[in-house]
């Protein structure tokens, strides 16, 4: 077997780009879905938002699923692909 017919080996990915890829991962999920919560609910104001109770469980529910989702099922998340983690 020639050395043309064999795999790449991976290059491992620095973690610096894995931290930054899930910090970013996690502020765009919680501004995103917690705006969208806070408006359906009424938590909307001039500051920004506020969620206190079942609104908050609901984005931490959110927030958790995206990771799950998206790392398990979908290849990787979204900062994970742009920033070429996965």
């Amino acid at each position: 077997m020639a050395n043309s017919d064999l795999p790449a080996a991976a290059k491992p990915v620095s973690t610096w780009r894995k931290v930054v890829a899930g910090l970013l991962d996690f502020f765009f999920v919680f501004a995103i879905a917690g705006y969208a919560i806070a408006r359906m609910t009424g938590n909307v104001s001039d500051d920004g938002f506020e969620l206190r109770g079942g609104p908050a469980f609901i984005l931490f529910a959110i927030v958790i699923l995206y990771f799950v989702i998206f790392t398990r099922y979908l290849g990787g998340t979204l900062w994970q692909r742009l920033l070429g983690v996965r």
